[in-house]
């Protein structure tokens, strides 16, 4: 025991007294060979999720799956039944997600809208909505007449059919009826475009800044602000 304590206050010496020019990092490398355990052991301290912020965790899981868990995706904040409120973020297993949507789902590409005049309706989309026709989207083929709207990078398809729904009997609110949304940057100003062409329409219940309309046709229609 003596003489090993001699070999390590002599090791020590040499390293305190390293020459004030050589890297500071090659003292602290030595000392670490003198007292590494025999085990090895992982002294970094460890991060997880619960000790962040919602911001934070995102972050950090956002950085695990690029680096660690390639075939892993973010899937949200997981909500906690029991307690009501959201208690992380919830990671799961590409194939689980995709164990019933494996034919690929992407997004919705278009909305379909009966109307008994084409015209009519266009008069509604294109002059008082402001949507534009797609014309790469041509309904010549079609044995029916009817256009392709852009909204956004989604379509309205509009078809000249008859129109099974009853314009009577639906309820006041398009809320409450099936409906079509639309996100728009500014329900205030839509609002003033509705009334300056007469269009009739509710506002959203919950308060949110949403607007409800119909088209010709009786269509619902709601418009949302982001």
């Amino acid at each position: 025991k003596i003489k090993n304590q001699i070999i390590l206050e002599h090791d020590l010496a040499s390293v305190l007294t390293v020459e004030p020019r050589k890297n500071r990092h090659q003292s602290f490398s030595y000392m670490a060979t003198i007292f590494r355990p025999s085990i090895s052991l992982d002294l970094r301290p460890k991060v997880t999720c619960t000790s962040l912020s919602t911001k934070e965790r995102i972050e950090f899981q956002k950085r695990s799956l690029r680096k660690e868990r390639p075939n892993v995706r973010l899937c949200g904040l997981k909500a906690n039944k029991e307690q009501g409120s959201i208690d992380g973020i919830s990671l799961v297993e590409e194939k689980e997600i995709n164990n019933k949507t494996d034919y690929g789902v992407v997004g919705v590409h278009h909305v379909g809208l009966l109307c008994e005049n084409l015209e009519r309706s266009l008069e509604f989309y294109q002059n008082i909505l402001g949507l534009e026709i797609n014309e790469a989207r041509p309904h010549d083929k079609l044995p029916y007449r009817g256009a392709w709207l852009w909204v956004g990078s989604e379509m309205i398809h509009l078809m000249e059919l008859p129109n099974p729904d009853p314009l009577t009997g639906r309820p006041e609110h398009g809320g409450r009826d099936r409906h079509a949304c639309i996100a728009v940057r500014d329900v205030s100003n839509l609002k003033h475009i509705f009334d300056k062409a007469g269009i009739k329409y509710t506002m959203s219940k919950s308060g949110r800044p949403a607007i409800f309309a119909r088209d010709p046709d009786a269509n619902a229609l709601e418009f949302t602000q982001i």
